[in-house]
């Protein structure tokens, strides 16, 4: 269902230039959805509060931590895209600081609490803490950790093009449970929700010698959205496959099930919308960062 996301726009820019359409952002990681899973002991023994016993047993904080990491090698690459070896000591503590785990924790909570106050938790904290949610989940997280290495997702992609070429039926019930959750089309508009924020941080900090307006931001972002959606499909599926490969077809049509019930659609749009804010921040902060680096100015 969910996948938590991470976004990570590559925006190849340059000093006194307007953002170039011709390469669309790298998306790498966002994902609307259900993602890690601890022990329902340790939640509970924190707090018995069910939003926290839910919080936790989705893994959140565990995920952030993760987020925080593809974040940090992000920023290598967005030094190198927009101003190689200029960023030095100073662009990896700004890095750092965005990219904050208690921070992007933070945010995300308050707006998962205020997405989910007015719901009843008892079916989602039943369906994730039981033996089936928590195997699902393991494997999600397992599979996003994974992803850090370059290698293991290059082969997941290759991987991905084989089941394609085969007409594997295991596609179709991993396109059927991205359809339950809409994965494609949430992560299309989030991953150009941060390039526009991102677009802003520059445009505010003075990166480009003409003044962008946001009419010219948003057409940018727009003309982008053909190469963001074909990569958020490649990833997205090439993801998916990779997780979801020890799990029985069984587990899997459950899991789809109950995406599509009312509990299941609440809680997707809740994550979405909580980790949807938290992106929107880091970009707008990883553009102001990165400002100062093309501009010149001093840190």
């Amino acid at each position: 269902m969910q996948c938590a996301q991470a976004l990570e726009c590559r925006c190849r820019r340059s000093t006194n230039t307007k953002p170039s359409t011709e390469s669309p952002p790298m998306l790498r990681l966002l994902l609307s959805g259900l993602f890690t899973m601890t022990l329902l002991g340790s939640a509970t023994a924190q707090s018995s509060a069910p939003i926290d016993v839910l919080f936790r047993a989705m893994g959140i904080p565990e995920l952030v931590v993760i987020m925080r990491q593809e974040g940090q090698i992000y920023g290598k690459e967005l030094e190198q895209d927009l101003f190689p070896e200029r960023g030095g000591a100073r662009w990896a503590a700004i890095v750092d600081k965005i990219y904050d785990a208690s921070r992007m924790e933070a945010t995300v909570r308050n707006r998962f609490d205020s997405e989910l106050a007015a719901e009843d938790l008892a079916p989602m904290i039943a369906f994730f803490t039981s033996e089936r949610g928590q195997n699902i989940v393991g494997l999600e997280v397992s599979a996003r950790r994974a992803l850090l290495d370059e290698s293991v997702e290059e082969a997941s992609r290759t991987a991905l093009a084989t089941m394609i070429q085969d007409r594997d039926k295991r596609l179709d019930l991993i396109r059927e449970f991205s359809d339950a959750n809409e994965l494609v089309e949430t992560n299309v508009a989030g991953a150009m929700n941060a390039n526009y924020a991102f677009y802003t941080g520059l445009a505010t900090g003075g990166a480009f010698a003409e003044d962008m307006t946001e009419e010219d931001i948003l057409a940018d972002v727009w003309n982008q959205e053909s190469g963001i959606r074909d990569d958020t499909e490649e990833w997205l599926y090439s993801y998916l496959a990779l997780a979801y490969q020890p799990l029985a077809d069984d587990d899997l049509n459950a899991y789809t099930a109950f995406s599509k019930t009312h509990p299941g659609t609440v809680l997707n749009r809740a994550l979405f919308a909580a980790f949807d804010e938290m992106f929107v921040a880091v970009s707008l902060a990883l553009g102001q960062g990165a400002s100062q680096f093309l501009t010149g100015q001093e840190l």
